[in-house]
């Protein structure tokens, strides 16, 4: 494993040998780091991310079990021997509390330190809230046998989804996740809804752990083996410094004079975006809008997140304005991605000089609501990237420059297999495989970018190869598609999926991943 070295903000170093893996010190004292020597191939070796920095956390008890005592006991050292601030109570630095909870036990969303923490410990801010759940290890894999005989079924039955604490409709929204994401969707989107908290660390075992594993808002389920405690303890922490090390870049800005209407109206770009959503609704590439009254009856729900999200984005470059055309969030209202409207749509810009969001026009007319979560993500990839010269075939906008991507899109699935004579994978940095960042941070941006900065048919644009995706675990696939004279936006990209070229899957992997040549001749997916 790669750790910082301690100073300068970053996490402490840990050193340590065992039978499965020794620390070091790096080469040199610009790396910064140590190395894991696993003698496996590099992508398996752990390396954590250079930008980590300490933290303050407060753990307040809930239900407890032997092993979630150990557990808490553990973590709390864990988090001080790498160097972060561990406090009796939460206070104005905290950036972390810890809580516990029971599987099948209800918490009130009143006593739920997720909608309490600030009035309860009189803080200025919110808190980060990680919830640590016990769950026996004939329990869990019960409710995974019982969600898998479940989601057989078509048409969800509310009798099968009878359980504790939750809203009289939750059994279709479970249906729906388990549809998606299997029997580990489902039972996270019960364990969530039960202690009413986003970030929960299911420990799963008995008297001792087997396994942990993490879960977040767009469903995430990764895993902390218990092979080595002292590893598995590390890899906890190190996870959940991660999630706090970043921040969301949503803070949006709106610059120039709106949109003529006129000049709106005589734009190709947002009946191309309306064609291609209907193209990938067909296609079933998103999932339905998921409400969370829907699973939990919880009335304060607005005043820490958004009452609903619908998954995934899209955008496509418009010569004519230069920008941007992409979806709307789906955090500001219910948004079908699969059928929009003019009012789903966004124009992006540029980003901030801060950073901190994206540059946005309005258009007169119409309804402007912000645009996506990942909109800094979809407009900073092009700036690792060249631009190109639309030739003659392009009519009224040729000669124009344009980024060399011209369409993207993004949602919670991935990548089954792949024609590499078509088509390019692209791979994160090996850190984000072991210790993956949310939606809308400023380091999923850095990382997309990173990525696609290295693509081969991106960076020449002569390239044959049309399509290049990247998938990020835990949470989705993003796909970009060159210009191709003739085609409209996306149709690259759906023609692609339909040719075989490109075969998606509803599965995401959860942490390592890789490509291997299969025996049809694609590129197949390999998952740890």
């Amino acid at each position: 494993m790669i750790l910082p070295r301690a100073g300068k903000g970053k996490v402490a170093q840990e050193e340590k040998t065992s039978n499965r893996y020794r620390y070091r010190y790096g080469e040199s004292e610009a790396e910064e780091s140590l190395v894991m020597i696993l003698g496996k191939e590099a992508l398996m070796s752990k390396s954590v991310h250079p930008w980590l920095r300490r933290i303050g956390c407060a753990y307040v008890p809930g239900p407890l079990t032997p092993l979630l005592e150990e557990t808490v006991a553990r973590l709390l050292g864990r988090f001080e021997r790498l160097g972060h601030q561990v406090q009796a109570h939460p206070n104005q630095a905290t950036d972390l509390i810890l809580t516990t909870g029971r599987l099948g036990m209800p918490v009130n969303w009143r006593e739920s330190l997720l909608f309490s923490s600030r009035r309860r410990f009189g803080l200025s801010h919110s808190p980060v809230v990680y919830t640590l759940v016990h769950a026996y290890q004939a329990e869990f894999e019960g409710l995974l046998t019982h969600f898998a005989n479940v989601l057989a079924k078509k048409v969800p039955d509310r009798a099968d989804y009878n359980f504790p604490g939750l809203a009289s409709h939750a059994y279709s929204l479970l249906h729906a996740q388990g549809q998606r994401g299997g029997p580990m969707l489902a039972l996270e989107r019960l364990v969530q809804a039960q202690v009413k908290s986003i970030r929960v660390v299911l420990i799963v075992g008995d008297d001792t752990p087997n396994a942990a594993y993490h879960f977040d808002l767009v469903g995430a389920y990764p895993q902390s083996k218990a092979d080595d405690l002292e590893e598995f303890y590390t890899d906890i922490v190190l996870r959940m410094v991660t999630a706090l090390s970043t921040s969301e870049v949503q803070a949006h800005q709106v610059i120039e004079e709106p949109i003529p209407r006129a000049l709106w109206d005589s734009l190709t770009t947002p009946e191309d975006m309306r064609q291609a959503s209907q193209e990938f609704g067909r296609r079933n590439f998103f999932s339905e809008i998921a409400r969370i009254s829907d699973l939990v009856h919880v009335p304060a729900l607005s005043e820490v997140m958004s009452s609903q999200y619908s998954e995934g984005c899209f955008a496509t470059w418009d010569p004519v304005l230069q920008a941007l055309i992409a979806t709307v969030t789906g955090s500001a209202r219910p948004v079908d991605k699969g059928n929009l409207s003019e009012d789903d749509l966004a124009v992006i810009v540029g980003i901030r000089e801060d950073g901190l969001g994206a540059l946005v026009r309005h258009v007169a007319g119409k309804r402007n609501d912000p645009p996506s979560s990942e909109a800094v993500e979809m407009i900073e990839m092009d700036r690792a990237l060249p631009m190109v010269t639309l030739g003659p075939e392009w009519g009224e906008v040729a000669g124009r420059q344009a980024p060399v991507i011209r369409s993207k899109l993004h949602g919670h699935r991935s990548v089954d297999a792949y024609n590499a004579e078509r088509v390019e994978y692209v791979p994160l940095d090996v850190a984000y495989y072991h210790y993956p960042v949310s939606c809308a941070t400023e380091a999923q941006a850095k990382a997309i970018k990173a990525a696609f900065a290295r693509s081969q048919a991106l960076q020449n644009p002569a390239d044959p190869r049309q399509v290049v995706f990247t998938i990020l675990p835990g949470h989705g696939v993003m796909l970009a598609e060159k210009w191709a004279p003739g085609l409209r936006p996306f149709q690259l990209l759906w023609e692609s999926m339909d040719a075989g070229h490109l075969q998606l899957t509803d599965r995401v992997p959860q942490g390592p991943m890789w490509y291997l040549p299969g025996a049809d001749g694609l590129m197949v997916l390999h998952s740890e």
